[in-house]
């Protein structure tokens, strides 16, 4: 089973009163739990675990930084469903943070999509003004992560 397949999943548990779904396959089992608004997915075989929040809950978290946009910001989006992690490891530094100056080519964060682990990079250069992703939280894909003021 995709990731997609796995997504699709979860948009209709969170559309649903379903408490728990399973499916299994040729490739492992997968398992969703609804639990207080969050939805926790585990795969068999590479025990990858997913916590997202309701699909409803993504577009308020969007809709405010449409109206920085218009301020001549760019937004820098997320090319994938996945982790979002602010550091390339646990004990190296933050790759990105507001204030940062940043140029075409320079990773930003880190996506984790199926255990493989995703370099962003900007397309702009300029100035992170604000991070809009928290980190080790899961993204959805085109959603917004960080506004940059151009240079």
């Amino acid at each position: 089973m995709d990731l997609k397949q796995i997504h699709d999943l979860i948009k209709v548990v969170n559309k649903s009163n379903i408490g728990e779904i399973s499916i299994e396959d040729k490739d492992g089992k997968v398992t969703i739990k609804q639990k207080e608004d969050k939805i926790t997915v585990t795969s068999a075989p590479a025990q990858t675990v997913y916590a997202a929040a309701p699909t409803a809950a993504a577009p308020v978290a969007s809709a405010p930084a449409a109206a920085p946009a218009a301020d001549n910001l760019i937004t820098i989006k997320s090319p994938m469903i996945g982790t979002f992690y602010r550091r390339a490891s646990p004990d190296k530094p933050l790759l990105a943070e507001e204030g940062t100056e940043v140029s075409s080519g320079k990773v930003v964060c880190i996506i984790e999509a199926m255990k493989l682990f995703n370099e962003i990079e900007s397309e702009v250069k300029g100035t992170i003004v604000k991070i809009l992703v928290e980190d080790a939280s899961p993204v959805e894909f085109d959603q917004p992560l960080f506004l940059v003021q151009p240079a």
